[in-house]
This record gives C-alpha cells, structure tokens and sequence, in this order.
C-alpha cells in the first residue's frame, strides 16, 4: 500500500506543481533527492526557491492583498475570486517547498564542507518558515526521511519557529566558525556569489523576520526569539546594498521550460514576443493603483503598464469598479477585485464609452527577461529593521524613522523609478510618507507595515499577505463578485489534496480547517 500511495505523491507532484519545470531543476520526488555534484545541487536549489517566490504559486495572495485583479477578458476564476477554492487548488505550493526542501537536505547529506551545510541549513529555515506561513502546521521534525518514513507527523508552528531560530543560529556559527581552507561554492552560489558574510546577513534578517511575526501575539515564545535576536543583533542585516537576488544566468530562452527570470516566465513574454501565462490573466488592482495614484507616488508606473487604449489618459465617464489614474502622461486602467465585466470610459469626448484596455505588470518590475528573482528584498530587510527597531527589540540599527525612509528609498530604487533617492524624499521628507515619529506605537506600526506592503508589490506577494494577516494593515477589502460574501479576509489555505491521499492519519488529525476563521498561529 505504501508503494501505492508514493506513486500517487509522485505523479501528482510531477502534474500538479504549478513551477515550470526544467531549466536548472532537480528531482520531482522529495523521497528520492536527487543526485549530483554539490554545486548543482546549491545551484539548483537556490534557482528553484527563486522560481516558487515569483511563480503563480502565490499569484492568488496577490490578488487578496490588493496587488492585482483576475483579468476581465477572462471567464471569473470562481476558486480566486468567488473563494471557492478547495485542497485541490494552490497545492503547488506544498509540493515545490519539499521538493525544494529535499534538495537542500540532500545537499546537507552531501558533507560538501560547513559553507554549504550553511546555506542548506539557512534555505530549509526559509522553505519551512514559507510552509507554515501558509498551512500552520505542518510535518518537520520527521519529515525529509525519505522511504524511512512515507507519514510524517505534523509539528505545531510554533515550534516550527523555535527551532528554525536555532537552526538559523547553528548556520552562522557554521559560517564564523569555518577554517581559512573551507571549499567556498563561489560562482554555484546564485544568490551571494559566494560571499558568506552575506550568508550571516540573510540568515540574521530571517531571524528578525521570525521574531517581528510573533511580535503581536506575544509570550513566552517571542521572548524566546528576541533574545536570539539580541544575541546576534551586531552581526546586521540586509541592507540596500545586499538584497537576496537570485540569478543562475537568465536568457531570453523558452527552452527547458523557460529560461528568463521567473517575473519575466509568468507576467512578461515569451523568447518570440507572445505572453506568458498570467500576463493578461491578471491585470492592475484599483487598491493599489489607487494608494499610488492618490500619494502621487511614481511607483504607479513602474507597478504598473501604460493603457494601451488610444486616448486612455483623456478618458472620463469610467465605469464603476474600475479607475483611470494619471502620472507623466501614463494612463493606469485598473479593476476592483471581483469586477467581471471590462471597464469602460469615454474617450475623446462626445462619444458613447469604449472598453478601456487595463494595465499590466508593469516595466518596474518586468526589466528584461535576464533579471535577478527577488528571495527577499532589501527593501522588506528595512522595513524589519524599522519595525524592530520601533518595538523596541533591535538597539543599534538607529532609529526607527531612518531605517523606514531607507525603505522607501530602496523600494524607489529597486521598481526602477527615475531619480529614485530624490523622488523618495521628496515624499518621506515632510510629504505624504512622512514617518509620525511623535505619534503612537500603533501608528508608527501602521506607516511602517503600509509602506512595506507598497514595495512588496507583485513579487513580495506571500510576505505582504502575512502582514496583512498579522497586523490586519492594509485594510485591503474583499471580492465583490456576485456570490463571493465574504466575512473576511481569507485566513489560509487548505491542506494539499495530495497530503490527504498520502498522509490521510495526520492530515486527519489538523481538524477541519476553514478559510475564514482558520489561522496561523501568529495572525490576528
């Protein structure tokens, strides 16, 4: 029956994982890792993690956070915007995290030298920590055991967190620890080159990031994890010169399943000029094309794409639940959540109204097909280090305030807008993302978070819907579909499909989970 049942595990992980398989990818079975030299192996993994962050796999996030729309050229994605999702929807983010899991722990197992155990230790911290961020609980401690074990018990995910603290600490011992000879993966390493002060940067702001999600619910734990925190502050963390990219050598390739950069595979265009997948399946949010717009925030277009509608920007009379903004000529046609039917406006004055072409994922984002993937930005480091600092749980990283414009300045930076340090501070400096340094903590929290979720947009898509959940900032409003009512926000997804056929005792024995009302242990 066992035989069976990892059959079934491994036909499904190979049908229904949404990441585009092939280029620098590695086993499609968690049970059997695969087996190559230690640097594809770090390559591999670190090119995969890259294509599960900006992949379709959290694009549903970016819609309930207010980032994009369900495109109205197409039939209502019902799952998505009506909530009637079930465990056979998003199970590909289950399937990539352990697959991807699989490849670190194999690289573990490979005894390449402290460098790599490192890297492999931090990563597994970053595939774990994305796991429970979407389920809760899930299977950790005897997970990854191979044919040994095909039912691993699920922890709790708040144990989950402890123990990736120390996970995360052991790394950078691992790193400051490791003789003058260690074998450095230099160039197999895509995301720091090798260069494992950074390593120390990245694992330390994940430590952070940890700590900063418990910070509203409190107790025993998070005073166990600002003190781990504390413990290593002097180390630092990401700054704007050392964001988490990730980049393999990109080309403008449709081989092997598509070579670009993951943004570029999902949102751009192919290597003959056709659209990729979810290019004109998803189209701007009003939320944020709103927030943008009404700050007179230059992001608006970079996020998002001109209108390619003739006379776009001299369009009035829009239909309800659509909005036209324009910034420097550019047009920005964007949907509620929900709209179904295409928007309409009137162009060039006395005629009837004519479909308004709605923007896209814009030239901010979508640079060229060689791009570096984001794992994490510098830009989220910032705003982690703000909050931190803010709460009181960082004491040498200065002030809060400073820390907060820095992000601002590298979200500027990083979505391409012309002059960007200036165009910043012209906003944070006494305009309208000025940081209320004399106001309540609450209020402080609230600018800190709101900016976060504005640089986040499309590729940060998980992270901002966590804070979201966490803070309830912003307040992003539900789908209006017909038929949607929701009472809330969504809380989580379900359990996979593929974990009930394979794992049915344990998975059994989470309860019954609801959309709604079902939360990370960690959410308000």
């Amino acid at each position: 029956m066992k035989k069976y049942l990892i059959t079934i595990f491994i036909t499904l992980a190979i049908a229904g994982s949404s990441c585009k398989k092939g280029y620098l990818d590695l086993t499609n079975n968690p049970n059997v890792p695969s087996v190559a030299s230690p640097n594809l192996l770090l390559s591999g993994a670190l090119k995969t993690t890259a294509g599960i962050v900006n992949s379709p796999d959290y694009v549903q996030y970016a819609a309930w956070t207010g980032y994009l729309s369900q495109s109205t050229g197409f039939q209502p994605f019902v799952d998505l915007e009506q909530y009637q999702f079930t465990n056979s929807n998003y199970q590909g983010i289950w399937i990539d995290n352990y697959l991807n899991l699989s490849n670190y722990n194999a690289l573990i197992q490979s005894n390449a030298g402290p460098y790599y155990t490192a890297i492999a230790e931090i990563m597994e911290a970053y595939d774990y920590e994305a796991l429970v961020d979407n389920y809760n609980n899930v299977p950790f401690s005897t997970a990854l055991k191979g044919a040994s074990d095909l039912n691993p018990t699920y922890d709790s995910g708040a144990s989950i967190y402890l123990a990736l603290m120390k996970q995360l600490d052991a790394a950078i011992v691992l790193i400051n620890g490791a003789s003058a000879g260690a074998a450095n993966p230099a160039g197999a390493d895509i995301m720091f080159g090798g260069t494992m002060s950074n390593w120390v940067l990245f694992a330390n702001t994940l430590k952070l990031r940890l700590c900063i999600r418990e910070s509203t619910i409190g107790g025993a734990d998070f005073a166990t994890l600002t003190a781990a925190v504390q413990a290593t502050e002097t180390l630092g963390y990401l700054t704007d010169a050392t964001g988490a990219l990730v980049n393999p050598g990109y080309i403008n390739s449709d081989a092997d399943g598509g070579q670009q950069s993951p943004l570029w595979l999902n949102y751009g265009t192919t290597q003959s000029g056709a659209e990729q997948t979810d290019k004109s399946e998803y189209q701007a949010n009003s939320f944020a094309a709103n927030f943008y717009a009404t700050n007179n925030d230059p992001r608006l277009i970079e996020v998002y794409s001109n209108s390619l509608t003739t006379g776009a920007a001299t369009a009035t009379n829009i239909t309800a639940g659509a909005a036209l903004n324009v910034q420097n000529g550019v047009a920005i046609v964007s949907t509620t959540f929900g709209i179904a039917q295409p928007p309409l406006g009137v162009v060039g004055g006395s005629g009837g109204q004519v479909p308004l072409i709605p923007s896209l994922v814009g030239p901010g984002l979508l640079v060229s097909p060689t791009e570096s993937a984001v794992v994490m930005s510098s830009a989220e480091s910032l705003f982690l280090q703000a909050e931190g600092t803010a709460r009181g749980i960082l004491k040498h990283e200065g002030s809060a305030q400073s820390l907060y414009n820095a992000g601002i300045a590298a979200s500027f930076e990083f979505d391409q807008v012309p002059n960007a340090d200036a165009a910043a501070a012209a906003l944070y400096n006494g305009g309208a993302y000025a940081y209320p340094s004399d106001a309540s903590l609450n209020q402080q929290i609230t600018a800190i978070i709101t900016q976060k979720w504005a640089a986040l947009n499309v590729f940060g898509a998980l992270e901002a819907f966590n804070e979201e959940r966490r803070t309830g900032i912003p307040n992003v409003p539900t789908s209006v579909y017909q038929g949607a009512n929701a009472p809330n926000q969504v809380t989580r997804i379900f359990y996979p499909f593929v974990e009930e056929q394979t794992n049915e005792a344990n998975y059994a024995a989470q309860g019954t989970i609801n959309k709604f009302t079902s939360k990370i242990f960690w959410a308000q």
